[in-house]
């Protein structure tokens, strides 16, 4: 096939970028070499659009390892310890095939981390769905839940934290993003730079088959009425053969003869080879007539932009081919000799005995596109004057209960006990809390992990909504008892050729930066997906943030469920009374406008530490942060975890108490403490300048507050737990 200008745009290049490649190879490429500039040239892999503000990102730490520019980011837990994680998304495919989507977007993710030489020990995700009355949204959801437990579930590792939410944005574009943490010795991680001239390179893992072609591209493609026919772009995954992989890869991570490796995701064979030899300054030679193919007569061109799954390509020290192969052999998976490192800085590609491409690596990585594209500043909106008359006919009670039912916060016990949460004998808070929390097998440590986003916030204006989800995710893990450490983010947002859309991009980095270098909270990896729209209309602004923190004793972790009648219950933060952009001026006041809500990045960090230096002290029984439906609703999900009750105090001063109870003013928690105790704890806050309320006393049965809320647990737990069910059900 002769190329041409046409041809290249059916790649998803840019007429200018095909040029760019004419120019830079001084020659018109074959149809092999364009299929490889198409991939290593799109969002997904040259990050083109993104690269000049990810530059910003805060990166370093005294506990950071790895950061950015390796499979996954690397964390120093003390003791020789270390926690490889990453989250990524799967969006589109999980939008054209659910199922197939979401699972190979898990299995993605964990060969990122074990790639590296971690054991996986944990997984997360975070899910998006358009509005529950589109007709897509239910079989979207089921096809993606099945998809991650599937293949978590097979695989043996357990997920232990989520987020999921709807959203008419997300109607023509769900979003699946997954994320993966690891256990490995600091002393023994492994990295994808190749070394050394003339060392084999080896193929391993399933055999390459038709499947997934284009996926990479795909990340940089618009949808429209035409989306059923992208199917065959989307990854088959097999997460028994997965394990094998695992095992297979660990063991020959133990026997010192792995150079370099290398999980072939996205762009296949293409991305791993090119950036193994770009990272060590080398070149590459590979013989495709001796991969591995399950189907007949595949062509270079396949073979190189096949993304089929659990595959992984290795530079190995000479004369450990035969023990290396003996492994594999073991293990039932496939062993090829492919290739070998080379002094060229080039990627030549023979098959059958004939070269079909010879591109200097330069020009894919150091040449690849990198845009500064036009964008556009985000005003902050106006705050809304509520009048009184908004709530004369409102009842506190009739409010929470409504807000108890809402998608975005009843229970998802319907998702995550889908998940096996427990395998490996180490979960030891299960999802549904502030964070998950998985023991370090054979020590008194824990790690924490959660994972948020905040599309509505992010939205109305981006750098606020950047630094808010970082900063959630900080509280979240402060809730547990957890020191937190460092972040991981997936950065979903619409097309970036757009002004507005890569100003909601540019502004939410400026925000995740912001707060991540003042808390100290560094970002170690992450991922950019671009082009998340379909006919022209894109999603909200969805930046997620998983974020990972230690616990030095389990025995300190805390959890939300209420301890003991007779407790008292304390607001800590002030509460201004910020309704715009909160659940409630949405879905009871009917109000879209409006600012999110203020960040204070004093107030966050030092309110957090301050609650952190109380849990070690043992002052504080159960804890939770207070975010999405404010005050009410961080207590009543208090009371559904422990079946106790709360009443509220007659509070002093109080505002508008619609304002004090639904706000959703930042910096906030909740804490349990026992009353012996109060004295102790009051002065750590007087000392720290923290402000507190105190809100309540834990009694049996009741959500009780004067004469406005009488709630038995009943009530509270079938408002909270019932609409999935049913809407799934139905």
């Amino acid at each position: 096939m002769e190329v041409n200008e046409k041809i290249a745009i059916d790649h998803g290049l840019k007429k200018e970028e095909f040029k760019k490649i004419c120019d830079l190879l001084k020659r018109t490429p074959n149809i092999t070499e364009l299929g490889i500039f198409s991939a290593m040239w799109n969002e997904h892999c040259s990050y083109k659009s993104s690269r000049k503000h990810l530059k910003n990102l805060h990166t370093e730490g005294k506990k950071v390892i790895q950061g950015p520019g390796e499979n996954a980011g690397v964390i120093d837990i003390g003791d020789d310890d270390a926690i490889v994680f990453k989250i990524e998304s799967h969006n589109h495919p999980s939008f054209i095939e659910p199922y197939q989507g979401a699972a190979t977007g898990v299995g993605g993710i964990m060969r990122d981390v074990f790639t590296m030489g971690a054991r996986p020990i944990a997984n997360l995700n975070s899910i998006h769905f358009g509005s529950p009355q589109h007709k897509k949204t239910k079989n979207l959801l089921r096809g993606v839940v099945k998809g991650i437990g599937g293949y978590g579930n097979c695989i043996g590792v357990p997920t232990i934290a989520g987020q999921t939410s709807f959203d008419e944005s997300y109607n023509g574009n769900i979003l699946v993003n997954a994320m993966t943490l690891g256990l490995v010795n600091k002393k023994k991680i492994f990295y994808s730079k190749a070394a050394g001239i003339d060392k084999p390179v080896i193929y391993v893992g399933s055999k390459t088959g038709r499947d997934g072609i284009h996926g990479a591209s795909m990340a940089s493609a618009i949808f429209d009425d035409k989306i059923e026919e992208k199917k065959p772009t989307v990854q088959v995954g097999d997460p028994f053969t997965e394990k094998l992989l695992l095992e297979a890869c660990l063991e020959l991570m133990a026997d010192n003869s792995i150079i370099a490796i290398q999980d072939m995701g996205a762009a296949g064979l293409t991305s791993s080879s090119v950036e193994m030899a770009s990272k060590g300054k080398l070149g590459i030679e590979l013989d495709l007539s001796k991969v591995p193919c399950r189907e007949e007569k595949m062509t270079p061109y396949e073979i190189m932009l096949s993304e089929s799954q659990e595959r992984m390509l290795i530079v190995l020290e000479n004369g450990k081919e035969k023990s290396a192969k003996k492994i594999f052999d073991k293990w039932n998976l496939d062993f090829a000799v492919i290739g070998k490192t080379t002094n060229t800085k080039k990627i030549e590609i023979n098959f059958n005995k004939k070269k079909v491409a010879d591109i200097p690596l330069d020009l894919l990585s150091e040449n690849a596109p990198m845009y500064d594209r036009k964008w556009k500043k985000n005003k902050l909106p106006q705050k809304i004057k509520f009048k009184k008359e908004n709530f004369k006919s409102l009842k506190l009670g009739d409010c929470l209960k409504k807000l108890l039912m809402h998608p975005n916060i009843c229970d998802k016990q319907w998702i995550w006990e889908q998940y096996d949460h427990t395998v490996m004998g180490d979960t030891i808070q299960k999802p549904g809390g502030d964070a998950g929390v998985v023991r370090v097998h054979g020590t008194e440590k824990a790690i924490a992990a959660s994972v948020d986003s905040s599309a509505l916030y992010c939205h109305a204006h981006p750098l606020t909504g950047g630094k808010q989800v970082v900063c959630e995710s900080w509280r979240n893990l402060i809730s547990v008892g957890a020191e937190p450490i460092a972040i991981t983010n997936c950065l979903n947002f619409g097309n970036p050729e757009k002004e507005e859309n890569m100003g909601e991009f540019v502004e939410c980095v400026q925000g995740i930066t912001e707060a991540s270098k003042y808390l100290d909270y560094p970002v170690v990896s992450g991922n950019v997906s671009f082009y998340n729209e379909t006919k022209d209309k894109g999603i909200k602004p969805t930046p997620s943030i998983g974020g990972v923190g230690l616990i030095k004793n389990y025995k300190k972790m805390i959890s939300m469920e209420l301890k003991k009648e007779g407790n008292l219950i304390l607001v800590i933060g002030k509460t201004e009374g910020h309704l715009e952009q909160t659940i409630f001026a949405r879905e009871i006041l009917s109000e879209k406008k409006g600012p999110p809500p203020e960040i204070n990045l004093f107030n966050e960090k030092n309110n957090g530490l301050t609650i952190s230096k109380l849990i070690k002290d043992n002052l504080i029984e159960s804890c939770h942060d207070i975010s999405l439906g404010g005050i009410l609703i961080a207590a009543s999900k208090m009371c559904i975890k422990s079946t106790k009750g709360i009443k509220i105090n007659n509070l002093k001063n109080l505002i508008n108490k619609f304002e004090y109870f639904f706000s959703e003013d930042q910096g906030r928690y909740l804490v349990e403490i026992n009353k012996d105790n109060f004295k102790k704890v009051e002065k750590v806050f007087i000392d720290n300048s923290v402000h507190f309320d105190e809100l309540g006393v834990v009694n049996n049965d009741k959500f009780l507050f004067s004469d406005e809320i009488n709630l038995s647990i009943e009530d509270l737990i079938k408002a909270y737990k019932d609409w999935l069910k049913k809407y799934m059900v139905n």
